[in-house]
C-alpha cells in the first residue's frame, strides 16, 4: 500500500504518530516524515528507533512555510497535529483556533500546492454536538477539510477525515491518571459515575485511518464503531487489575465535559453508509446555489438516533479488564507494580 511512498505525519511525536510510525517503519515504505514542534520528543524518537527511513521536520502547522518545507515529494499525509486537552482549550480557545482550524487549513493548502495525493485529517467524537472549545475547534476543522475537498480534483489530492473516541492510555487520558493515583495511594477521582466514554486502542485508531485511506471518497468522514464504559466501571476495572483497594472519589464534572460523547449526530446517521465495523459519512456536495433546498428538503429526522457512548455496546467490568490488559502501557505498569 505504501511501497516506495513518502508518508508525512503532522503531530508525529504524539501517541498516534508513534503508533503509525511503528506500524509502517519495517515495511517497504520509502520514508516516514515526523513533523512537530517538539524537538525533545523528536530527538527521543530518533535515538529510540535509529532508522534511516525516519526523517524529522521541526515546525508548526500554524506556520505555512514550515509546513510546505516538510512536503517536498510527500505522497500521503496523516494530519494528527492538534490541541486536544479540553481544559486547556477551554481557557485558551484562540490557541485551539490557531492550531486545530487555521493549522489544518495550512496543511491542506500546502498539500494541494505540493501535489500530495491523499490527506487524512484526524478528528474526535467531541466534534459532534460540541459544547467545549476543543470540540468546537475540531468541528470547524472538519468543516474546513470538507470545504477544501471541494476545491481540488480528488485525482490530484483526495482529502478526507476520520472521527474516533477516547484512545485508551494516550497522552492526557484518564487511564494513566488512574494508575498514577493508584500507585501513589490516592483516591481514584472520577467526575460522574454514570459518565460514559468510547474505548478505543491506538491500534483501533490506526486501523480506522488505514480504512479511510483505502475506502474514503473526497470529503468523507469515516467513523469506527466502538464499545463504551462508564467512568465508574473503568476505575473499578483498573483497581481489580492491580488488586488495589484505593477509594473511588466523585469530584464532579470538569470544565466543558459531557455526560456522554457522540460519534455520529442524528443528521449524520440519517445519511451515513453502514460499512460493517465502520460508518461512512459522505460530504454535503451542495454549493451556494441552494435556493432549491427551500422547496425540496431531505428525509425527516424525528425517528433518527445519534450514535453515542450511552447507546453503543456497553462493556461490563470483566470485558473492560480484558481490553485494558491488551494495552502495552497497562501491562508495563502492572509488571512494575507487581515487582515492588
Amino acid at each position: 500500500m505504501f511501497k516506495n511512498k513518502i508518508l508525512l505525519i503532522t503531530g508525529g511525536t504524539g501517541s498516534f504518530g508513534n503508533a503509525v510510525m511503528k506500524r509502517f517503519l519495517n515495511t517497504d515504505i520509502k520514508e516516514i516524515r515526523i513533523f512537530s514542534r517538539d524537538e525533545k520528543k523528536q530527538d527521543d524518537m530518533r535515538k529510540i528507533y535509529n532508522n534511516d527511513k525516519l526523517k524529522f521536520y521541526l515546525g508548526d502547522v500554524r506556520d505555512l512555510p514550515s509546513v510546505k518545507n516538510a512536503m517536498n515529494g510527500v505522497d500521503y499525509i496523516f494530519h494528527a497535529a492538534a490541541l486536544k486537552q479540553v481544559p486547556s482549550c477551554e481557557f485558551f480557545p484562540i490557541e485551539a483556533v490557531k492550531t486545530n482550524i487555521l493549522g489544518t487549513d495550512n496543511v491542506l493548502t500546502a498539500a494541494i500546492e505540493m501535489g500530495v495525493k491523499k490527506v487524512i485529517c484526524l478528528s474526535t467524537d467531541k466534534a459532534a454536538y460540541p459544547i467545549n472549545a476543543m470540540g468546537i475547534s475540531k468541528a470547524m476543522m472538519e468543516k474546513v477539510f470538507v470545504a477544501k475537498s471541494k476545491t481540488v480534483d480528488s485525482d490530484k489530492t483526495l482529502i478526507c477525515g476520520t472521527r474516533y473516541g477516547n484512545v485508551m492510555a494516550s497522552r492526557g487520558s484518564v487511564i494513566p491518571l488512574f494508575i498514577d493515583q493508584l500507585k501513589s495511594g490516592k483516591p481514584l477521582t472520577i467526575t460522574d459515575p454514570n459518565m460514559t466514554r468510547f474505548l478505543m486502542s491506538l491500534d483501533d485508531a490506526v486501523e480506522l485511518v488505514i480504512f479511510a485511506f483505502n475506502n474514503a471518497d473526497s470529503g468523507d468522514i469515516m467513523v469506527q464503531k466502538a464499545p463504551a464504559s462508564t467512568i465508574s466501571d473503568l476505575a473499578q476495572a483498573i483497581k481489580e487489575i492491580f488488586k488495589a483497594n484505593n477509594e473511588i472519589k466523585v469530584i464532579g464534572t470538569r470544565h466543558g465535559e459531557k455526560l456522554y460523547e457522540t460519534l455520529l449526530t442524528k443528521e449524520e446517521h440519517l445519511v451515513a453508509q453502514d460499512m460493517g465495523d465502520f460508518f461512512r459519512v459522505p460530504a454535503d456536495k451542495r454549493d451556494l446555489n441552494y435556493d432549491k433546498y427551500f422547496y425540496e428538503g431531505i428525509e425527516q429526522l424525528q425517528n433518527e438516533e445519534d450514535y453515542n457512548s450511552h447507546n453503543t455496546n456497553r462493556l461490563n467490568i470483566k470485558e473492560i479488564k480484558e481490553k485494558l490488559l491488551k494495552l502495552d502501557y497497562v501491562k508495563k505498569e502492572l509488571k512494575s507494580w507487581e515487582g515492588q
